[in-house]
């Protein structure tokens, strides 16, 4: 069984949901899961845990305000990672063209940084194609920890 730590960024409320929604689901299936609303460095510091980075999409593809003082963070003090496993889920609304889901690409570039292994393809979560974002991400999330 795997301890993972989701890094949240939620605006209206669609990514925390879904990760608590995944928290539910694994935790009695004996999954350790620490869902970090407000994350810090400290808050994956110390440990190899997996982190997956469950995130909505502002403004031009920007970050939620909640996550972005972790992702400064990141990229400004670079903590190295070597080969620690991260995924990235992402809720976006494809009417935004090329800016679509930019939140996920912005932190797997500062997780790439820290020398972090990626594990499996990006989850994008379509606000145009689901109305529940924990539909595609739950079966999305047991196949990203069957790769870990």
């Amino acid at each position: 069984m795997a301890a993972i730590r989701i890094l949240v960024g939620s605006v209206y409320g669609g990514a925390l949901m879904t990760a608590r929604a995944i928290k539910k689901t694994l935790e009695p299936e004996g999954h350790q899961v620490t869902v970090l609303e407000t994350p810090t460095l400290d808050d994956i510091a110390g440990s190899d845990d997996p982190i997956l980075v469950c995130t909505s999409t502002t403004g031009q593809g920007e970050l939620p305000p909640n996550l972005l003082p972790f992702y400064l963070a990141l990229r400004e003090q670079l903590p190295q990672m070597p080969g620690r496993p991260f995924g990235v889920m992402v809720l976006g609304d494809s009417s935004y063209g090329d800016t679509f889901c930019g939140a996920g690409e912005l932190m797997e570039e500062a997780l790439y940084e820290t020398c972090a292994r990626k594990v499996g393809d990006t989850l994008r979560i379509d606000a145009l194609e689901t109305l529940e974002p924990e539909e595609p991400a739950l079966p999305w999330v047991r196949e990203w920890l069957q790769s870990l």
